[in-house]
């Protein structure tokens, strides 16, 4: 889409999914502290790397309910974007299962001199 910067023609598409992403993060067989200190180093190592995008895919809620880590991981997510690590994040479309996709900013372009 030529006449649409690439974050609007994307919308217009749909959302963006795993197969958009340049990584996949699976926490689908993982705990909770397990999962979080996987986020914590995956947005910990991208300050210092340029910025890419990540599909997280998280496991479904268990037969007949119960805690999932959509909300643990996505608080994450919401506080490295106020921190300025993440400059994107929207959930999975649901065809992809459960989970986000990220775009993380990376380490900061020095300015020309």
């Amino acid at each position: 889409m030529p006449h649409f910067e690439d974050v609007n023609a994307d919308k217009l598409r749909g959302s963006l999914g795993v197969t958009d992403a340049e990584s996949v993060l699976d926490l689908r067989e993982t705990n909770r502290p397990t999962a979080e200190a996987s986020l914590k180093e995956m947005i910990e190592r991208s300050r210092f790397s340029r910025g890419k995008t990540v599909a997280i895919r998280l496991a479904p809620p268990p037969e007949g309910g119960g805690e999932t880590l959509f909300q643990p991981v996505g608080r994450m997510l919401l506080e490295a974007k106020r921190k300025g690590f993440v400059d994107r994040l929207h959930p999975l479309p649901a065809g992809d299962g459960l989970g986000f996709y990220v775009a993380l900013a990376g380490k900061p372009q020095r300015e020309a001199e």
